[in-house]
């Protein structure tokens, strides 16, 4: 089981995420928006970061960069559909963040943080 901050400015899919990887046996918390994911980043321990990029306030890069510093050990996702912007060397996010393009199924979301927990 792991500890996830979840971001995410859609309320329907921020829903189903925190539900569904719940029922996968996570502790997940959910944010709609970068400022509010930041000051819970600030206040608590994460294993992991799952964020989409393009969000008011905060963006998911910027939240992502902040969070790495701030614990090098969580673990970050992006899940967007801006996959483009999260690996150009101009972005500035966290080298070792993973990218999960939308749409994507939620089995392989579930799979792919299984993956990035189990590399700890």
């Amino acid at each position: 089981m792991a500890r996830i901050l979840l971001a995410e400015d859609d309320d329907s899919l921020r829903s189903f995420l925190v539900s569904s990887l719940s029922r996968a046996g996570h502790d997940v918390t959910g944010h709609g928006d970068g400022d509010s994911a930041w000051e819970a980043l600030e206040h608590g321990s994460y294993d992991l970061l799952l964020t989409d990029i393009v969000m008011p306030g905060l963006d998911g890069i910027e939240l992502a960069r902040r969070g790495a510093e701030a614990d090098p050990a969580m673990k970050i996702v992006f899940i967007t559909g801006f996959a483009a912007v999260a690996l150009s060397a101009q972005s500035k996010a966290p080298k070792d963040a993973k990218v999960l393009s939308k749409p994507f199924h939620l089995k392989d979301l579930v799979v792919e943080i299984e993956r990035v927990i189990a590399a700890a």
